[in-house]
């Protein structure tokens, strides 16, 4: 009999609200940045600032829906649904890379990331960021101090994370696949995995990612970019050159909602993987600000919760969706900002997509029933002799 921690009533309530608040605040923000950034953007000869607008709030009823649900289901129960969400997961990934799903699953850009289902489409490397997170916290929660032993420990959680990312890799997007695995490393390391363990993965995935930007031509233009920008040519270096124009004409408080020149076709994607520059040049200072520090108070109230948590899942469960949000956001905005080779990562909560915007608000409704679950007492969890058990209430 192994009793589950008692939770003590009340001590996290406040960071639960405001970090609600936080999303809120983000998401409504985010539909309006979306619409100023797409304001003038033409299709077929017709604007799309409020067909992208209505879908950006279509996704937030819709997580918003899944975020109230999770916030009221205890946590727990998603341990019990990690190997059946990671397979459902692995299936999904490969649906896209079958030659007979080119219909279901058509090329955009020369990537085939989406599952076309008619109204909707779903991008499964966004389901496969919270599916790892709650994959590895519930393995690493059972394995205990099993995870400080490379054969036992770690080589699972290498072989299923490997498998993962290749899949999203081959789509291709490498730079989800080097998230999904940098998320699941994460979790690793927070249950007390050994440091020389991940200074060898770490090295490994080094060499997997050299040999992967030598190999794609547009992927190695923007690794020299990077790296000697004033010798780039101008294709290579457009998008960050426009990127960096927009934030620098933002000034203080920015051109004006709607005002911004660089969506007229100087920047690419200006509502989704540069929407931080978008907010920049419209918002000037004042708003990047805010959202650098709306960011950063939802990684603190993450984290708090985490660090407070009453048992090892919900810890790095906690973690992991903390560090999901935050570092998906942390790279959107070095990308931005120029700090890292140009990716494809999105802003979340905010940049145009629902897939995305589901999935962020799907994981904080989670976060936030962590910290509230310390409200009431929990079951005690009986476990056979196989390392299995169920929970009784």
């Amino acid at each position: 009999m192994t009793a589950r921690p008692v939770r003590h009533p009340g001590e996290l309530r406040w960071e639960t609200r405001l970090l609600g608040l936080v999303t809120v605040i983000l998401v409504g923000f985010g539909i309006a940045a979306t619409y100023g950034a797409a304001s003038l953007l033409t299709v077929r000869g017709q604007t799309v600032g409020l067909e992208f607008a209505g879908r950006q709030l279509t996704g937030a009823l819709i997580g918003g829906i899944l975020l109230l649900l999770a916030s009221r289901q205890d946590y727990y129960r998603w341990r019990r649904l990690g190997w059946p969400l990671l397979l459902i997961t692995l299936a999904l990934l490969l649906i896209p890379l079958l030659p007979f799903t080119r219909a279901m699953a058509p090329a955009v850009n020369g990537a085939r990331r989406w599952i076309d289902l008619g109204p909707v489409n779903f991008q499964p490397s966004e389901l496969a960021r919270l599916v790892v997170v709650i994959w590895c916290a519930m393995l690493a929660s059972k394995k205990g101090e099993q995870v400080r032993e490379f054969k036992k420990g770690v080589f699972p959680f290498v072989v299923v994370l490997g498998t993962v990312s290749l899949l999203i890799l081959l789509q291709p997007n490498l730079s989800m696949a080097a998230l999904v695995a940098l998320l699941g490393g994460l979790v690793l390391f927070a249950s007390g995995a050994r440091i020389g363990h991940f200074i060898l993965l770490a090295g490994a995935g080094l060499v997997l990612i050299f040999h992967q930007i030598r190999d794609a031509q547009y992927r190695l233009s923007r690794l020299l970019t990077f790296l000697n920008p004033g010798e780039a040519t101008t294709e290579a270096g457009f998008q960050i050159h426009q990127s960096l124009v927009g934030m620098g004409s933002g000034g203080i408080f920015g051109t004006g909602f709607g005002q911004g020149q660089q969506k007229l076709g100087y920047l690419p994607y200006a509502y989704s993987d540069f929407l931080f520059s978008t907010i920049g040049e419209e918002w000037g200072f004042a708003g990047v600000f805010m959202v650098v520090f709306l960011f950063a108070l939802f990684c603190w109230l993450g984290f708090r919760i985490a660090r407070t948590a009453a048992d090892p899942f919900g810890r790095l469960l906690a973690v992991g969706l903390t560090a999901s949000i935050g570092l998906t956001a942390l790279m959107h905005m070095a990308v931005s900002l120029g700090l890292i080779p140009t990716t494809g990562l999105t802003l979340p909560f905010m940049s145009y997509g629902r897939s995305s915007q589901v999935i962020s608000l799907l994981g904080t409704g989670i976060l936030i029933n962590i910290g509230r679950q310390r409200g009431r007492p929990q079951g005690v969890v009986a476990r056979s002799k196989h390392g299995r058990g169920r929970e009784r209430q």
